[in-house]
């Protein structure tokens, strides 16, 4: 893996972006055309996501995603060695205001997203450009070197990368200034949680309820986040109120409403979400409740 990073990866990341986007290309060429790949994982996704669309209007959604995949992974590895002005140039935060006030009252927030648009781009951006302090919550990567260069990488410019213990004791420590605790809400639960179920692009889906736990054991607002694909290589993030007062709200409406904006995003402009990821293989029967 230390081969991998500074033969390839490590090069690759100095080059300019329109270099980066000739790779890209031919890229493209090779993850769809020549090796598929998981394009049966991805067929199946957007075919059971969007039964009513003909398969024409499917395999184009399938191709233009492989398109922007494409671009992901070659911006993902520019985050490794991108400049500020560079990030500011191509990563913009539409409406950070919405997050700016609590920040004024002391408040934490729980800021929840999913796999849509760049989220490495929104992770290296954000420290940048919110008041709050942004912490995203991750799990450990098994190869320990490309997990520090990982870490690196996302917390260049102002990210802190934690795991949900770490974030407690955070959010418990007097005077600690307030957070933005990041979470991706569209990832597989782990056999282990016990995930909040609802229909999500026409499938019963198991949805992680950290998000909303978190928001009614410390009582912070809840903010959604959806980063937009303004042009090739160029991105900007909205920001929506989920609500304000978690302990106000029936159990799981947090976790319905947030659910419900990112299928909006998805279905507003499907190409941009993660089809590659095997989102649906477990079912209710995993968590024994059928």
């Amino acid at each position: 893996m230390r081969l991998l990073f500074y033969l390839i990866i490590l090069p690759v990341s100095i080059v300019p972006f329109w270099f980066l986007y000739r790779l890209s290309d031919v890229m493209f060429v090779f993850m769809y055309h020549l090796i598929g790949y998981r394009k049966r994982v991805v067929r199946t996704n957007i075919q059971n996501s969007f039964p009513h669309f003909t398969k024409q209007q499917c395999r184009q959604i399938e191709r233009t995603f492989y398109d922007h995949f494409s671009d992901l992974i070659v911006e993902s590895i520019k985050a490794f060695t991108i400049s500020k002005s560079e990030v500011k140039k191509r990563f913009t935060h539409r409406n950070p205001e919405i997050l700016d006030k609590y920040f004024k009252r002391g408040q934490h927030v729980a800021l929840v997203g999913g796999h849509y648009g760049n989220w490495e781009l929104f992770a290296v951006s954000i420290g940048m450009d919110i008041l709050h302090q942004p912490v995203a919550l991750y799990t450990p990567l098994a190869n320990v070197f490309m997990n520090t260069k990982i870490l690196a990488s996302r917390s260049r410019y102002g990210l802190w990368m934690k795991n949900y213990n770490q974030v407690k004791q955070l959010v418990e420590t007097e005077g600690q200034k307030p957070l933005a605790v990041i979470f991706g809400s569209d990832q597989c639960p782990k056999r282990s949680q016990q995930p909040y179920w609802l229909e999500f692009l026409n499938q019963e889906t198991g949805v992680q309820f950290g998000t909303e736990k978190f928001a009614r054991d410390y009582n912070t607002p809840v903010i959604y986040g959806v980063i937009h694909r303004l042009k090739r290589g160029h991105y900007e993030t909205e920001y929506r109120l989920i609500c304000e007062q978690p302990d106000t709200m029936p159990h799981g409406r947090i976790t319905e409403l947030h659910t419900q904006h990112l299928e909006a995003d998805i279905k507003a402009s499907p190409p941009f979400w993660l089809w590659s990821h095997k989102r649906w293989k477990r079912k209710k029967k995993d968590f024994g409740l059928i």
